[in-house]
């Protein structure tokens, strides 16, 4: 339990469990609720951890990726390429990057005016919905959004992608069939949520703000909900 993967599957857990708490007592309460209100205050706050709790999540995902292909592609070098010391540098630098980019979104957005409705037609403060309701120039925002969107979450995405490049190659050199099959269900359970996290996080965020509409909510809710709730479901059967 001291080894680099179950480390990071600690601290995968924590995200998820810090990330539902952030967004679904509330969403509990206004089901039951005749007051949905929530203040501006509240709403920031909520778009914060939820910006930084995201952008975690997929950041130790892209650490655990590093984890297999050092597994797989160099098993006699894992206790030194992936040490205690080296873990714990790289999710403070996961941490560190995370809390800086919900704070610049978060500022960002504490400079929209908001006029006329300001009914949310959603379960959470949700950084598109908000842009939506804004009645001040939101195209800088909107691009800034884009802009870093793609270097904090394609730039983990094409890093897993490469590693698995190199760990579905160490597996086909692998002569026995069972050795095969053993090697790639340890990748498994890390696919299956990389998958299911990717690809909600990819329909709601890599579209125009024009084109986002309540349809998009259902993506919202499994990335939000669903995979949290599917994580240790996942790597408890593995």
């Amino acid at each position: 339990l001291h080894s680099p993967m179950y480390f990071l599957l600690a601290n995968l857990s924590f995200t998820d469990l810090f990330f539902v708490t952030n967004t679904i007592p509330k969403m509990l309460v206004n089901i039951q609720s005749q007051n949905k209100a929530i203040s501006y205050m509240g709403c920031l706050t909520q778009l914060y951890f939820l910006v930084s709790l995201v952008t975690l999540d997929n950041l130790i995902l892209a650490m655990m990726a590093y984890d297999r292909y050092v597994a797989i592609c160099h098993p006699l070098h894992y206790i030194t390429a992936l040490s205690p010391g080296l873990c714990m540098l790289l999710l403070t630098l996961c941490w560190a990057l995370s809390v800086l980019y919900g704070l610049i979104l978060t500022l960002l957005m504490s400079r929209v005016t908001f006029c006329g409705s300001q009914k949310i037609h959603y379960i959470f403060c949700e950084m598109y919905v908000l842009l939506r309701l804004a009645c001040s120039n939101t195209q800088i925002i909107h691009m800034v959004l884009i802009a870093t969107g793609c270097f904090i979450f394609l730039t983990p995405c094409g890093f897993m992608i490469t590693s698995y490049i190199w760990i579905v190659r160490a597996i086909l050199r692998i002569p026995s069939a069972f050795s095969k099959y053993k090697a790639f269900s340890t990748c498994a359970s890390h696919l299956a949520v990389v998958s299911l996290f990717y690809g909600t996080l990819g329909m709601v965020y890599l579209q125009p703000l024009q084109t986002y509409s309540m349809k998009d909510s259902v993506a919202t809710v499994m990335y939000a909900v669903v995979t949290p709730m599917m994580n240790p479901l996942i790597y408890s059967l593995r």
